[in-house]
């Protein structure tokens, strides 16, 4: 299966906290999905697992039908990218152009190409306009775009996004849309860990919700955000519309402002 596979995975800290508990699942390359729960879900210790930052000390990991165990972190890394949630944690070339042509002039790309990549994702991102400054002179939220581009860059299939939303103003959340959805346009598989539940919503079909370091429900946006049982053993809060729409007793299960005003003008 062309996509992500784990079978039974789990991953213990060396302090001996386990955070991924015999977990399962599988992503087909293309897919578009959030992995939701609160902190200390096991969502972030599980998708490092996906591009080697983390290795699974039970269980496989398959990428594209390989073994992860075969292959080494550069190797898994031409596969899968990750977007760190802290840009502190990613970046540390001395400017933006730098910056997203780092891997690309690793994975030994001639430099018209590299040229090419940065400035393909550099203006996806919406950050053409500063190649030549250090990433450090720009905001936090900017410097969320640069280590997305500078994966993007790297042309990878898969695209594992940390907590993208992360101090993002509306100009920002749509940005990330549109990212988002050139990837998928573009046959990419992304997987997306966010605490923005309104985000989830708008922008993803599949949801997976983690807690207690397992996988305890992978099913459809609608069904997550109107199954209380999910909600209350992952401690997320429904959606502000829904709860609305709760409130005033309408019947469909409403998950969008847009749903939201159709149900009320059929009243």
């Amino acid at each position: 299966m062309e996509g992500i596979k784990v079978e039974s995975a789990s991953y213990s800290y060396d302090n001996g906290y386990t955070a991924v508990d015999n977990v399962s699942l599988e992503v087909k390359k293309g897919e578009n999905l959030a992995i939701i729960g609160q902190n200390g879900a096991g969502k972030t210790t599980l998708v490092k697992m996906f591009n080697g930052l983390l290795r699974p000390q039970k269980g496989k990991i398959y990428v594209d039908n390989e073994d992860v165990s075969t292959m080494t972190v550069a190797q898994i890394s031409r596969k899968v990218g990750y977007v760190f949630q802290n840009p502190g944690d990613q970046i540390f070339n001395p400017t933006v152009y730098d910056e997203i042509a780092y891997t690309p002039r690793y994975f030994k790309m001639e430099e018209k190409q590299v040229d090419a990549q940065v400035r393909s994702a550099a203006e996806l991102c919406n950050i053409v306009g500063y190649l030549k400054l250090n990433p450090y002179d720009l905001p936090f939220s900017l410097r969320k775009f640069v280590t997305i581009a500078s994966v993007i860059a790297m042309g990878t299939e898969h695209i594992i996004l940390d907590e993208p939303t992360a101090g993002q103003d509306l100009f920002g959340l749509r940005q990330q849309k549109k990212i988002i959805n050139a990837l998928i346009g573009r046959g990419k598989t992304v997987i997306t860990i966010t605490h923005d539940m309104e985000f989830v919503a708008d922008n993803f079909s599949r949801v997976v919700v983690m807690a207690d370091k397992k996988i305890i429900a992978d099913r459809t946006k609608r069904e997550v955000f109107w199954d209380f049982e999910i909600l209350e053993k992952s401690s997320i809060k429904q959606l502000y519309v829904s709860m609305l729409a709760k409130e005033l007793g309408i019947p469909n299960h409403v998950i969008s402002i847009d749903e939201f005003i159709d149900e009320v003008n059929r009243k």
